[in-house]
C-alpha cells in the first residue's frame, strides 16, 4: 500500500526553498551594516561636536548675560549653552541625512549584489536547462573575476566529465545490445529454421543443438564479462593478500598452452618473483585476458612473449605478441569496451572485447597503471605494473 505525499505549497517547485532569494538578504544585511555604522557615526558627532563646541567657548565675567540663539544665558552658562545649540543641530541634521543615507545604501547594494550574483543566476539557469541530452552547453564566462570565475570554470569542467561519462555509457549499451543480439539472433534462427523443417531427422536436431550450446556459450561469456567489469570498476582500491604475477602468469600460459600449441605459436617466457598484494582472483583475470589476447589475435606461427620482474617501486607483468599491425595512435582504443583492433567484429570474431578493458579496470583498483605499445611489424605489447607490497594497504587481522 502507498501513501500519498501531501502537495506542497503553491507557487513553490518541488525542490525549491521557500523565502527571499540571496539578492535581497544580502541587500538587507548590507543595508542594516550602513544604518548601523551611519548611526554609530551619528552619535559619536553629536558626543564629540558638543563637547568641543563647550570647550572651545571664552570665559565671560561673571555677573553678565549673553545672547544665544535667541536666548539670554548667563555669562558662566554659555558654554554648555553652545554645546547643547550645537547637539541640537547636529542631531537635526542628522535624522534628514540618516534615511537618506540607508536608502541609498540599499539602493546601490542592490544593484551591485545584482551584478555579482548575475554569473551565479548563469550557474542556474544553465543547470536548469541540462538534461541527458543537452550536455554541450556550458557557461563559458568570459568578464567574470575571482570566485565566481572559479566556480564557473569548475561547473564546466563538470559538465565535460559528464558528458564524456554519458557518452561511454551510451557506447557501451549500444555495443552491449549489439554484441547479446547476435547470440540471440543465432539462437532464434536456428530454431526457427529446424522447427520449418518437417523433415528434420536426429542429426538435424544435434547439429542444430551444438549451434544453440556454441550462442549460448558466448552470451554466458559476455555477460560474465560485463560483470566482472562492472565489478572491477565499482570499485576504487582493492585490499588484499600477497600474490606473485609469476605464478599467475604461469598458470595463465598453461591455461592457453593447447590453444597456442593448435596454432603454432612459440612462447618466450621469462618470470622473475613479481609480489604484490591485491585480490588474487582478479589479478589472475588480467593475466588469463592478456594471454588469451595474444593467442587469439596472433597470427599463424607466431611468437608470444611473457616477463614478470620486480621495478623501481613496483613490479610489472609484460605480455608482448605478434599479430596484425596496428597504427600506434590506435592503441589506446584497445582498452575501451567492444574494441578488437584492426579486425572486423563478426560472430566467429574470439572473444567478447572486453579483455583490455576489465585488464586496465582491475590494475586501477589495485593502483597501478597499464600501458599498451604497437609492436612493428604487427602486434601488440601491454605492460602492467602494481605497487610493491608495503606501497599497498593490506588489511590488518582482525582481534
Amino acid at each position: 500500500m502507498t501513501t500519498a505525499r501531501p502537495p506542497g505549497p503553491p507557487g513553490n517547485p518541488p525542490g525549491r526553498r521557500s523565502g527571499p532569494g540571496l539578492r535581497p538578504r544580502l541587500t538587507a544585511l548590507a543595508t542594516v551594516l550602513v544604518a548601523g555604522v551611519s548611526a554609530l557615526l551619528l552619535w559619536l558627532g553629536w558626543l564629540l561636536v558638543g563637547g568641543v563646541a563647550e570647550s572651545s567657548v571664552p570665559a565671560f565675567p561673571a555677573g553678565g548675560t549673553v545672547r544665544v540663539g535667541g536666548v539670554e544665558v548667563e555669562a558662566t552658562q554659555v558654554g554648555r549653552a553652545v554645546g547643547e545649540a550645537a547637539r541640537t543641530e547636529v542631531l537635526r541634521a542628522g535624522l534628514i541625512a540618516f534615511p537618506l543615507v540607508v536608502l541609498a545604501a540599499a539602493v546601490v547594494s542592490w544593484v551591485l549584489v545584482g551584478r555579482v550574483l548575475a554569473p551565479l543566476h548563469a550557474v542556474t539557469a544553465t543547470a536548469r536547462r541540462l538534461s541527458a541530452e543537452s550536455l554541450d552547453e556550458r557557461i563559458a564566462l568570459r568578464d567574470a573575476r575571482g570566485e565566481v570565475a572559479e566556480l564557473a570554470e569548475v561547473f564546466d569542467a563538470m559538465l565535460d566529465r559528464l558528458q564524456a561519462a554519458f557518452d561511454g555509457q551510451r557506447r557501451f549499451v549500444a555495443n552491449a545490445s549489439h554484441e547479446l543480439r547476435t547470440p540471440l539472433a543465432v539462437l532464434r534462427t536456428e530454431v526457427d529454421v529446424t522447427l520449418a523443417d518437417p523433415d528434420a531427422d536426429v542429426a538435424e536436431l544435434r547439429r542444430m543443438a551444438g549451434v544453440v550450446r556454441e550462442a549460448t556459450r558466448r552470451a554466458d561469456e559476455l555477460v560474465g564479462a560485463l560483470l566482472l567489469l562492472a565489478r572491477a570498476q565499482a570499485v576504487d582500491h582493492v585490499d588484499g593478500g600477497p600474490v606473485d604475477l609469476a605464478e599467475l602468469a604461469a598458470s595463465a600460459v598453461a591455461a592457453v598452452s593447447g590453444e597456442a600449441a593448435a596454432r603454432g605459436l612459440r612462447f618466450v617466457v621469462s618470470t622473475a618473483p613479481a609480489h604484490t598484494a591485491g585480490d588474487p582472483v582478479l589479478l589472475a583475470r588480467v593475466t588469463g585476458n592478456l594471454l588469451e589476447n595474444a593467442v587469439r589475435h596472433n597470427v599463424a606461427g607466431g611468437w608470444v612473449e611473457v616477463t614478470t620482474a620486480p621495478v623501481d617501486g613496483g613490479v610489472e607483468l609484460r605480455v608482448a605478441s605478434g599479430g596484425p599491425v596496428i597504427p600506434p595512435d590506435r592503441v589506446a582504443e584497445l582498452f575501451e569496451p567492444f574494441r578488437r583492433g584492426p579486425r572486423e567484429r563478426t560472430g566467429d570474431t574470439p572473444g567478447s572485447g572486453l579483455g583490455l578493458s576489465i585488464v586496465r579496470a582491475v590494475v586501477l583498483a589495485h593502483g597501478g597503471t597499464v600501458r599498451g605499445d604497437a609492436v612493428p611489424g604487427g602486434g601488440l605489447a601491454v605492460t602492467v605494473r602494481l605497487p610493491a607490497p608495503l606501497q599497498v594497504p593490506v588489511p590488518l587481522p582482525r582481534p
